[in-house]
């Protein structure tokens, strides 16, 4: 099961992936994972990816449908990426879709 570090506030979730990688073997439970929490919680979601090296079309198509599953006014951050994982969003022009975000402290 993928490691996801859940911290409820009043007015949003931050989920800390501790994943090093996102990819083919893990990406269906993280994505079924990931999408109960962000449901469960309807919240606005900031999702801290600062741990993740590696991330595979799998993860990213992962990431895609926990998005799609998200209402519309439920915003999704992915925060920190590495360059690795930054690279894949720009090479599939999927930063034009995600709110990405530099690293910031949990705290809100």
């Amino acid at each position: 099961m993928p490691t996801l570090i859940v911290n409820e506030t009043e007015t949003q979730l931050i989920v800390v992936v501790e994943e090093a990688r996102i990819d083919a073997a893990i990406a269906t439970r993280f994505k079924d994972r990931l999408r109960e929490i962000v449901l469960r919680g309807r919240k606005p979601v900031r999702l801290d990816m600062r741990r993740v090296d590696f991330m595979d079309s799998s993860g990213l198509g992962a990431m895609i449908a926990v998005r799609k599953a998200l209402p519309e006014a439920l915003p999704l951050v992915l925060e920190g990426l590495t360059p690795n994982v930054e690279r894949v969003f720009r090479l599939t022009r999927m930063d034009s879709v995600f709110d990405i975000r530099p690293a910031t402290t949990l705290q809100e």
